[in-house]
């Protein structure tokens, strides 16, 4: 038969398939298997409607035959197969598939068997072959014919259909590779690993045996073998089939031990350690999909960085579409890792992505709900794993109520834990707000680098002093998740330094006390130079002589959070120095100013540096600090 043309439209579609469409050249082989599956289950389903009844569907298979002395790769399959008709439309058009027709005339049929499910859909999986390939060579006999035919085609420039040679029904695709260049090294798709590896990784669950023959050794045992001498070996070919078929999350739970769901992880995800949770979902309604997720038991080591890709594994009727399909995770669940598979998503037309993203919203959504009831539960029920939870991830809970502007803080609240004063131990603010007092009208919580150094901040006296719950924070973000937070059960959430959770009886005194020392107090401002913006009388002092407080909406964890994130840069908070009136030190003070200015400045330095170091900041001249302190010791 004389060599014929591809159309125009197809000769363009070509070449952008072989350098646009796909972006990975090692998809080819999963989309030849695709095809091939999809033979199968058009010759299954003849069986099964009476078309072909001796048929045994237990030699149904795949095969996959590297040469490397030809330089070929063959994969083959026995299933429904194609005369010169197919060819010609399935082949010689491209884009025309005949995988969506069979799909279209089974959905008009009543009964229609369940398990066929039709992969290829569009026609261009096939053409992925030329990627990889100078030459590439179809040879197919249909069920039911006597007669094979064969493809021929080097790519754009056209191909042909001639009567060939084929003992059985079926289809065998040879591709003949290209030569290895600088950039791209062709012979891999040769090697028993790297098929192996491509199989596993895109093909592992098609529900057909994918077999290969592969050469083995084994110690050759002869008369004159002895203990001092080297066994020998031969070698042979067996038989084996790379693709474990059934997908776990296609079984019943009740059919997988603990054992199988970690061993499924640790292989799947490069984990040492098993999950420390694991959510086996299957769902059918507006989309229908299978997951199975897990939560990991440590922190991945680059999880805090830029470098760290969230997203799960999205399968397509058992075939890998993304390795990593973020939009299937929310940002506060990005840790949790694991497989989503579903016949409801609508590809573009490599398979590589998703078309529209409507399904996988659904999906989403659906696996963030699961996500939540199930982390709850496990603070309900299984605590001590909870905790170990939080302690790797709770941090990124608390970046998902922060961020979007507090768009999701109503559905992580619950699941944050915090060290209370009283418990000594990690609360939730359901248990928190259970423990409240009648009088309480605050949720109290405190900020530090570590929870002694909050639990010894000065300005939680006060509140301890009324016997009430402080919920110690330690985490950079702490301040901005009870800011957006803002209350709970109708109480105002309020740190210790903020200047309305004393009494009034207190703030009338700590004022009247400011205005009867007001000219010791603006000295105080004057000789700091501008490092703070008031200096006042505290009523949350008790025994402690001074604490830092911030004025405005930049509170002092928040100016800390700002000079790591900007050094040069950073937002500062508008420094408070509040003074214990009653305190030692505040007596050497006053007498100082009323008989010696400058050791009056001294010690109105000293105190804010006192404070400084109360809050956590850093001292900007340590050299100059130990000497105003010897200066203060010396009595100079």
């Amino acid at each position: 038969m004389s060599k014929k043309e591809f159309q125009a439209e197809s000769k363009r579609l070509l070449d952008l398939m072989i350098h646009s469409i796909y972006t990975n050249r090692e998809i080819f082989l999963r989309e030849l298997i695709s095809n091939a599956s999809d033979a199968l289950d058009k010759r299954a389903y003849r069986a099964l409607t009476g078309g072909e009844p001796g048929l045994n569907r237990n030699e149904l298979e795949i095969r996959i035959l590297p040469d490397r002395e030809a330089r070929t790769l063959t994969v083959s399959d026995n299933g429904v197969g194609m005369d010169a008709q197919a060819l010609e439309e399935n082949l010689g058009v491209i884009a025309k598939s005949g995988s969506l027709q069979f799909k279209k005339s089974m959905a008009d049929q009543e009964n229609k068997p369940e398990e066929i499910d039709i992969i290829g859909q569009f026609g261009v999986g096939f053409y992925s072959a030329f990627m990889v390939s100078d030459t590439v060579t179809v040879r197919s006999r249909a069920c039911g014919s006597d007669t094979a035919w064969e493809w021929v085609s080097s790519g754009a420039e056209g191909y042909e259909i001639r009567e060939c040679s084929k003992d059985s029904v079926g289809t065998e695709i040879i591709m003949q590779l290209k030569l290895d260049t600088e950039e791209e090294n062709y012979s891999r798709f040769l090697e028993e690993y790297t098929l192996r590896r491509l199989v596993k990784k895109y093909s592992d669950y098609i529900r057909y045996p994918i077999n290969m023959d592969v050469e083995k050794r084994r110690p050759v045992k002869t008369a004159e073998d002895s203990e001092d001498k080297a066994p020998e070996f031969e070698t042979y070919i067996e038989n084996e089939t790379l693709n474990d078929r059934i997908p776990i999350w296609h079984k019943q739970k009740s059919e997988v031990s603990d054992e199988d769901y970690n061993q499924f992880y640790k292989e799947k995800f490069s984990d040492y350690d098993n999950p420390l949770k694991t959510i086996h979902v299957s769902t059918e309604g507006v989309v229908s999909y299978e997951a199975l997720l897990f939560v990991p038991s440590r922190t991945p080591y680059d999880y805090y960085t830029k470098d760290y890709e969230k997203g799960l594994q999205l399968y397509s009727s058992g075939v890998l579409i993304m390795d990593r399909c973020a939009e299937l995770l929310p940002e506060h669940f990005r840790f949790v890792r694991g497989v989503v598979d579903s016949q409801d998503l609508s590809l573009n037309i490599s398979r590589e992505m998703l078309q529209q993203n409507r399904q996988v919203q659904v999906i989403a959504g659906n696996i963030e709900k699961k996500i939540k009831r199930e982390l709850l539960k496990m603070l309900e029920n299984e605590r001590e794993s909870y905790e170990t939870f939080f302690k790797n991830f709770g941090l990124q809970l608390k970046y998902g109520v922060a961020g979007e502007f507090g768009a999701h803080k109503d559905d992580l609240k619950d699941l944050l834990l915090f060290y209370s004063s009283t418990e000594q131990k990690m609360v939730s603010l359901a248990e928190y707000a259970s423990r409240m007092k009648e009088d309480q009208k605050f949720v109290y919580y405190a900020c530090a680098d570590t929870i002694i150094k909050a639990d010894r901040l000065p300005q939680t006296e006060t509140v301890k002093a009324k016997g009430y719950e402080i919920l110690y924070l330690t985490d950079e973000v702490d301040d901005f998740v009870m800011q957006i937070l803002h209350e709970l059960d109708g109480k105002e959430i309020k740190s210790v330094s903020s200047d309305d959770i004393a009494d009034e009886e207190e703030r009338k005194t700590a004022e009247e006390q400011t205005k009867e020392h007001k000219e010791l107090l603006d000295f105080v401002k004057d000789s700091l130079n501008g490092k703070v913006k008031e200096v006042r009388f505290s009523e949350k002092l008790k025994t402690h002589p001074v604490f830092l407080s911030s004025d405005g909406a930049i509170s002092l964890e928040m100016e800390k959070y700002f000079a790591q994130a900007n050094p040069e840069g950073g937002m500062k908070a508008e420094h408070i120095l509040e003074l214990n009136a009653s305190h030692p030190v505040l007596a050497l003070l006053k007498e100082a100013f009323a008989s010696d200015k400058e050791r009056a400045s001294q010690l109105s330095e000293l105190l804010y540096q006192l404070a400084l170091l109360i809050a956590g900041f850093p001292i900007e001249d340590p050299t100059a600090y130990a000497d105003l302190v010897c200066a203060l010791l010396a009595g100079k």
